[in-house]
């Protein structure tokens, strides 16, 4: 197949001075072996479970923070057919505090998907992967790669930042016609051997070398000829995405207790927190008419902030003190202890706001 004259430009332009794809990939292979990592609890292992749900949770999340919820997960949902059967409340207090929840939904529909088409085997391609929830182009390719070593490319934002830099490519990641160029390259820049290496030692340097701020520069293998060292354009490259004010949303809610009790409630499945467990929201009145409970005390708290991508949220909690109640008909309500509740598979804000409530309970 002909080159496109996109990844020419981009590959073999004169002003570039890039060594060429296979010196890229055989440096990285190279590092990779000698000091990349080699210790995840994920890795040394061909079994695609494992490696599917390493990659889900490793998106826009730390390897420090996710490797206890991996272990966790792990331990209650060994394989493919323990998580599809799982409730997906069960699988939610399990993903609580990891954030993203979205990736927790569609991971146990694709584990459920999985288990219906595919009789508990996953697809073996990543053009097959890519089809099922959750699954991005990115995460099928590495899934594939590591688990059935085929040769596809990867481009989660470790990479991007890669490869912006090393070839000084303009642009914000995120548009589609920088996109397409990354892509393009990434695909050029495959060796034919040592596919779970290269893949493994893309993802070490963007996450150790290769960081957002302060890379390590004179520890990274593809220095040499790396476009934004020679220009001093470290800190500018990937070029950063274009700034907006985010929306602010406000959200009251109501932390029912009862003595050393506090009254959770399941969300809907869908939509903000989905699926997990969290104080009534809504207007104070018509939260304790809903539940035919009465406030015998009411004290608004501080409110907290909490942002997301696309907006920035505000919770405006009222503590309200009620009596020993009845027996609540309420689906989906249940009374924890307070000491509990922050644990009790609730969203990170949610805990933390509830770690302050019982804090000053016992002060």
């Amino acid at each position: 197949m002909a080159e496109s004259p996109v990844l020419s430009a981009l590959v073999h332009s004169p002003s570039r001075q890039s060594l060429p794809p296979s010196s890229f990939a055989e440096r990285l292979v190279a590092w990779q072996k000698s000091a990349g990592r080699h210790d995840l609890p994920w890795q040394a292992s061909r079994d695609p479970y494992r490696i599917w749900l390493s990659e889900i949770m490793l998106q826009q999340t730390q390897v420090a923070t996710v490797i206890p919820y991996y272990r966790r997960f792990i331990a209650r949902f060994p394989d493919i057919r323990a998580l599809a059967a799982a409730p997906v409340e069960t699988v939610m207090e399990h993903w609580a505090g990891l954030g993203y929840y979205a990736r927790a939904r569609n991971l146990h529909r694709c584990a459920q998907e999985i288990v219906a088409r595919h009789h508990g085997r996953f697809p073996a391609s990543a053009a097959l992967l890519a089809e099922l929830p959750g699954i991005g182009r990115s995460t099928a390719a590495a899934v594939a790669a590591f688990a059935f070593g085929e040769r596809a490319a990867i481009l989660d934002g470790n990479v991007k930042r890669v490869l912006c830099r090393h070839f000084a490519i303009d642009g914000f990641p995120g548009a589609a016609a920088t996109q397409r160029q990354l892509w393009e390259l990434a695909e050029s820049l495959l060796p034919r051997q040592d596919i779970e290496t290269y893949t493994q030692g893309l993802m070490d340097l963007g996450a150790g070398i290769c960081t957002r701020s302060r890379p390590a520069c004179p520890h990274c293998p593809l220095t040499a000829d790396c476009q934004a060292r020679h220009q001093g354009q470290q800190a500018q490259l990937p070029t950063a995405r274009p700034r907006a004010r985010l929306p602010e949303r406000a959200a009251t809610f109501v932390l029912l207790r009862d003595g050393e009790r506090l009254l959770l409630e399941r969300r809907p499945p869908s939509g903000l927190w989905g699926g997990l467990l969290a104080p009534p929201e809504g207007d104070v009145d018509a939260v304790l008419a809903r539940l035919g409970l009465h406030a015998r005390q009411r004290q608004p708290l501080p409110p907290l902030r909490h942002g997301f991508t696309h907006f920035r949220l505000i919770l405006e909690p009222v503590l309200c003190d009620v009596a020993p109640p009845p027996h609540l008909a309420e689906p989906g309500c249940e009374w924890v202890g307070l000491a509990q509740a922050a644990s009790a598979g609730v969203p990170a804000p949610i805990g933390k706001l509830l770690r302050q409530l019982a804090a000053s309970s016992q002060a």
